[in-house]
């Protein structure tokens, strides 16, 4: 069996299925995109949600970023209260009465940033800072082909701009869009779509600028285009999240990402071995997740064993398909599965193994497993 791939030396020293992530890796991601960004002269961001680890964002800190990036609310405490991380950007639409009081507490002990793309919104958050006596960041969340949320680029933008600066207590400080539209083209065209989406956020950021209203931040986001769409004269923040662990989902861009820059894995154990052509082992959809991707065919990609498929997954059973005089595979062999969607894996799991030279020497909690409220 080809183990020359492999993060972790010995796999009779973890119970299966565990998350292993290897610390060199790690470290290496952290810092090829903090020189990235520096080099380019963008400020960093990361998103947290692809590994809610109170120990990763601390280490994406110390490296260099201005602070991080979360979806939720409930994120954002445990960032704030049990990282120490003090500037954080909520880049979703954050609606209720609730989550506002919730931020308010928040913002005793950090700079907290929030997204907006509807009337309700500004109108909800202005109402709640005026109550606290608070004044609040917000970042406009602009659509620049994503089609999920965020108000369109150009006109709509500004005037959704002009109105969060009427609202008291507001202070509209930039714009963010998630270009992951991107990451649905071809190779050979996701950079002009990444550039593309630059540039309509640098111009629509132009045009509300033109209306008295400083807008100091201009903010992107996408792994996959994270070394394109900053580029573009103009971009002033990045916020990459799947760069730190990185997924199978991003071999289809060839010799960009590949095995080695995968930090996160599943050892797992063959359990079953009923046909010739086929095993299972024990990851299922409430390990792997069940996301799709197009970077490679299946669940997932078994390091050092390319060929073979996780076909199916159960709950609890990953079904691989096994080429006629593929080695291994007997019950009881351990093999190490990178996952096609990192974030909703880790997101499954209480804590990762983290691996030094081929051997577990800590483990870290998940911290921000769970907090979707």
């Amino acid at each position: 069996m080809t183990t020359s791939e492999r993060i972790l030396r010995d796999p009779d020293s973890v119970d299966t299925p565990q998350l292993i992530v290897s610390e060199e890796i790690l470290q290496r991601n952290i810092a090829e995109m903090a020189a990235f960004a520096k080099s380019i002269k963008v400020q960093l961001r990361p998103h947290i949600k692809t590994h809610k680890s109170i120990e990763i964002a601390r280490l994406q800190i110390a490296a260099g970023a201005v602070g991080i990036t979360c979806a939720k609310v409930g994120e954002a405490e445990v960032m704030v209260n049990q990282a120490g991380i003090d500037d954080v950007l909520l880049a979703y639409p954050i609606v209720g009465a609730k989550k506002y009081e919730r931020i308010v507490a928040l913002m005793e002990k950090a700079r907290i940033a929030v997204a907006v793309d509807s009337d309700t919104a500004i109108e909800t958050i202005s109402q709640a800072m005026v109550q606290h006596e608070r004044k609040i960041d917000i970042y406009l969340e602009v659509n620049t082909g994503q089609n999920r949320s965020g108000v369109m680029w150009g006109d709509e933008a500004v005037h959704f701009a002009q109105e969060i600066d009427r609202h008291p207590n507001l202070r509209l400080s930039g714009i963010m869009t998630h270009e992951g539209h991107v990451a649905s083209f071809d190779p050979d065209a996701i950079g002009r779509e990444a550039i593309a989406a630059g540039e309509k956020m640098v111009q629509t950021a132009e045009m509300i600028r033109e209306h008295g209203i400083e807008l100091p931040t201009v903010s992107v986001g996408s792994t996959p285009a994270a070394r394109m769409t900053p580029t573009v004269p103009g971009i002033t923040e990045m916020r990459p999240g799947t760069y730190v662990l990185n997924d199978c989902s991003l071999f289809r861009y060839g010799d960009t990402w590949g095995v080695e820059d995968c930090a996160a894995r599943f050892v797992v154990t063959v359990v079953s071995r009923a046909a010739d052509d086929r095993c299972v082992i024990d990851a299922g959809s409430k390990t792997l997740a069940l996301d799709g991707n197009v970077g490679h065919k299946g669940h997932g990609y078994i390091v050092g064993h390319p060929d073979v498929i996780i076909s199916k997954l159960s709950e609890e059973h990953g079904v691989c398909e096994l080429p006629a005089g593929e080695e291994g595979f007997q019950v009881g062999d351990t093999v190490e599965v990178i996952p096609n969607h990192i974030c909703p894996t880790v997101n499954l799991m209480d804590e990762m193994a983290i691996v030094r030279d081929g051997v577990v020497v800590d483990h870290w909690k998940v911290a921000a497993r769970g907090m979707v409220r």
